[in-house]
């Protein structure tokens, strides 16, 4: 089965805790503090794998979590790093943040990657707290958790070519006479139910061109009936539209546009994008009726047009030719992209606001101080005394003051909570 969406969940790896040790050896009384740091959390990359062409692995597995730093151990060791973990996605993979439906990585390229989780930093080990007037610090730092989201992950075919119309008009016949795909083909309405791929070669040294044919689109398309939103995002990257009408329907101009009202709707520039207008079915009476008809009128707006049978193959070549001049003449696909990399801006770590969130609850919002809550060790009177010396240096404690916090009071860091106590 073809899977085109996905969501996950991805967690980078939590930064392993720093240690606080002293050096214990014989004949060596004043030893010093030896607790290294922790490893760093992996991260999580996403990279583009051209041999994949669908997201159904990711219908198998929602879970991923790179690895977790180590702790730092005895003798100044630092810890191990924490593995990244590399997830492959096929070219054309759009992945958003769940939540916001932001966009924040377009893959495209072969061999593209992008890093959408870093892992947690590392805690510091008591060796990295010596100074001139505390030669043996009992302090040492938690690993900060690594991120974490939920993430869709959303596949647009990439092709040269997108291949649109009514179903039946004979796209799935068409792309079998042009190339070496094999898509299911029969003689009723909505044979096609997901998107195939074919390599178009015109002559046996020349040019290929990539040509997708898209399932049959209907009236509302655009608004997601009958699949629509899931078929007509396969062909935002092509660069040129083969539109093939049905010369047996009764009426093959309304179909034409029918289909352009649909693209038009949906957006990203489809309505502009260079059509070849194709009459298919010359093999019969009344396709052979409606060519001169058709041809005036999609002349008349602007539109190439041409006429061919995809059962016989008469002036199927010719077709292609014409189809590889418009891919001449098309501007280059990149400039066709309407979505941009969500650039996440950058804040001062150091700003923080209070927030109350009961009679005698608080919050304490900001990048430095939750972080530093998260990778202290309240259980070590030296690191808590650190704490509040840094809460102090950023403001902290005074904005709490005037904000009306007393003693008994809970102020909450992220996931950590302490009680209030004034000290006199």
């Amino acid at each position: 089965m073809f899977f085109d969406e996905a969501k996950i969940y991805i967690k980078g790896g939590d930064g392993g805790d720093g240690l606080m040790a002293f050096r214990r050896e014989k004949y060596v009384p004043f030893g010093g503090p030896s607790g290294g740091d922790g490893g760093t959390g992996g991260d999580i990359i996403f990279v583009v794998n051209p041999k994949l062409n669908n997201l159904s692995y990711y219908h198998r597995n929602i879970h991923f979590k790179a690895g977790d730093g180590q702790r730092g151990g005895q003798n100044r060791m630092t810890g191990a790093n924490g593995e990244t973990l590399r997830l492959e996605v096929p070219p054309g993979t759009v992945i958003r943040n769940a939540e916001t439906g932001a966009v924040l990585a377009d893959l495209t390229e072969p061999g593209q990657e992008a890093t959408l989780i870093t892992g947690g930093r590392h805690g510091r080990g008591n060796i990295r707290f010596v100074s001139s007037t505390n030669q043996a610090p009992r302090i040492a730092e938690r690993g900060e958790r690594g991120e974490e989201m939920w993430v869709t992950l959303e596949l647009k075919l990439i092709a040269d070519v997108g291949l649109v119309g009514k179903p039946n008009a004979g796209k799935s016949t068409l792309l079998s006479v042009i190339s070496a795909a094999r898509p299911k083909i029969a003689d009723y309405p909505f044979t096609t139910l997901q998107p195939n791929l074919g390599v178009v070669q015109l002559d046996e040294y020349g040019d290929t061109f990539v040509v997708a044919d898209i399932p049959g689109l209907i009236e509302g398309a655009a608004e997601g009936h009958g699949l629509g939103h899931d078929f007509l995002r396969h062909i935002e990257r092509t660069r040129v539209l083969v539109h093939l009408l049905d010369g047996s329907a009764p009426e093959p101009l309304e179909d034409w546009k029918q289909i352009n009202a649909e693209l038009a709707m949906y957006g990203a520039g489809l309505e502009d994008r260079p059509q070849l207008v194709v009459l298919n079915k010359m093999d019969l009476p009344d396709a052979i009726a409606w060519e001169p008809i058709i041809a005036e009128i999609v002349g008349a707006a602007g539109y190439a047009f041409t006429s061919i049978s995809a059962v016989t193959g008469e002036r199927v070549r010719d077709m292609l030719y014409r189809v590889k001049q418009l891919l001449a003449e098309a501007p280059d696909p990149t400039s066709l992209e309407d979505e941009h990399i969500v650039i996440r801006p950058k804040s001062d770590p150091e700003q923080f606001h209070i927030e109350r969130t009961g009679s005698r609850e608080w919050r304490v919002v900001g990048e430095n101080v939750t972080s530093l809550a998260a990778r202290t060790y309240f259980d070590l009177d030296g690191a808590a005394m650190r704490f509040q010396r840094i809460l102090d240096k950023l403001g902290v404690n005074e904005a709490l003051r005037e904000a009306g916090v007393r003693d008994g009071d809970m102020v909450s860091f992220g996931d950590i909570e302490l009680e209030w106590q004034e000290v006199y």
